[in-house]
């Protein structure tokens, strides 16, 4: 696997769509799309790419967290059980 084989002038992609879309869905590597010898896109399958995005999604909600733990936002586990419990109480009546 060289990341030379993953990059494709647009002139390929204009005259080779669906072979590229068979190697982006086969390998599950990205291809980047050079125009003028500069990259000006990524082409991805779905499956890749919902993976990333569920990735990053993951990584700002840690990020988010470290960040409250630094900054003095937190609670001790029993302080949100008794919470969770009082609100539960309260719908109950």
């Amino acid at each position: 696997m060289h990341i030379i084989d993953d990059i494709k002038p647009v002139t390929y992609l204009k005259s080779k769509a669906a072979d590229l879309l068979n190697q982006i869905n086969t390998t599950h590597r990205p291809v980047i799309i050079t125009q003028n010898g500069e990259p000006r896109a990524v082409l991805q399958d779905p499956k890749s790419y919902e993976d990333m995005k569920n990735a990053i999604g993951i990584l700002k909600l840690i990020s988010q967290g470290e960040s409250d733990i630094r900054n003095g936002k937190v609670k001790t586990q029993k302080n949100v059980f008794d919470d969770i419990e009082k609100a539960l109480v309260a719908k109950l009546k």
